[in-house]
């Protein structure tokens, strides 16, 4: 999931980016209101977390520009995170067009709660469990298990198997998912997604099953229970080696 957190504050700024990226996610910075308008009209993120009182342009003026784009990038949901606590302005933050509104002093586990019910809501998910197949995605507990037993994720393995569930059944561009999975500051190496799919279906693949991650040759990749019927066997990309040619 791609987040993009608008702080003025360069200590608070630091630590919320690297709370959140050791979490999973993935997180573009701004320091400004300019600048936070520039990350949100030129990428699609899942959340934003939004400071009110920032330099170069107000969370407010940032916010009614934000929900003025059209499609994807307009409707983000948008959290403030603010020092303004009065009823007054909570009440003007949520008219302007924020899903939710949290007051410094916080805990960075309640930050993180919104943030995950903010993004379930995003995708029209009210349960914090996704299944599909015989595996369990715990999006609280950021982890997957089967059986009951929990298996063995890197943060950018969960990271993925995320976002692909939360849009199971649909084919997800290279590009879409690179973007998802690596902020601006990420330096890739040419094969890294492909690492990422490979390593993953070793871990929750069957033996001798199918996978869970199929291949759409020139298109992209889709999570689909493999209980369902299946892709053709020339479009299903099911090896690591198949992985590599989309």
């Amino acid at each position: 999931m791609r987040l993009l957190l608008v702080q003025a504050s360069e200590r608070l700024r630091a630590a919320l980016a690297k709370g959140l990226r050791k979490e999973g996610y993935t997180v573009d910075v701004a320091a400004d209101g300019n600048e936070g308008l520039w990350f949100a009209t030129h990428h699609a993120y899942d959340v934003i977390i939004l400071d009110l009182m920032l330099p170069g342009m107000d969370g407010l003026s940032l916010l009614g520009k934000v929900r003025q784009q059209g499609g994807e990038r307009g409707d983000v949901h948008v959290l403030i995170l603010t020092a303004r606590d009065t009823t007054d302005d909570r009440v003007k933050g949520l008219r302007s067009g924020a899903d939710d509104y949290l007051v410094k002093p916080f805990a960075f586990e309640e930050l993180l709660a919104r943030v995950q019910a903010l993004t379930r809501r995003r995708y029209n998910v009210k349960k914090p469990a996704l299944v599909v197949g015989d595996i369990v995605l715990d999006t609280v507990g950021r982890r997957a298990m089967r059986d009951g037993v929990a298996i063995d994720l890197s943060a950018r393995e969960y990271a993925l198997l995320e976002f692909l569930a939360l849009r199971r059944g649909q084919v997800l561009s290279r590009s879409d998912i690179e973007a998802n999975l690596y902020d601006e500051q990420a330096e890739l190496m040419m094969n890294a997604m492909d690492v990422t799919i490979c390593s993953s279906r070793s871990k929750i693949d069957s033996p001798n099953g199918p996978s869970l991650i199929q291949t759409r040759r020139g298109i992209g990749y889709v999570l689909e229970d493999p209980n369902q019927p299946a892709a053709p066997a020339a479009a299903q990309g099911q090896t690591c080696a198949r992985s590599s040619g989309v």
